[in-house]
């Protein structure tokens, strides 16, 4: 988190650019939100990895959007209550990416 920034405030575009170089395949979308696509072996993985990412987010009472299409699972994030992304869309990021993926 950068000096002065609040954990639950909205970025800045510079300081997103800047989360973004460190958050290992998450893109901006169109919508604002940060998103990226995990491949598994097929579709009963995608709903093991999906219910690990459901576990997580519970525990960090904070939900991707998620999109299943058999061996692609989509992530989304962002803070709705602050109107865009915060330091906690990128944390989160970072706990699904250290998640196995079979």
């Amino acid at each position: 988190m950068s000096e002065g920034q609040v954990k639950g405030s909205k970025l800045t575009p510079n300081q997103i650019d800047l989360e973004l170089k460190s958050a290992d395949d998450w893109k901006l979308n169109s919508a604002g939100e940060i998103e990226k696509t995990f491949v598994s072996t097929g579709f009963p993985q995608s709903l093991l990895f999906v219910n690990a990412v459901g576990l997580l987010a519970e525990s960090k009472n904070h939900h991707p959007d998620i999109f299943i299409q058999w061996n692609k699972v989509r992530l989304a994030l962002t803070t709705h209550d602050a109107g865009g992304l915060t330091q906690k869309d990128f944390e989160l990021a970072k706990l699904i990416n250290a998640l196995p993926l079979i």
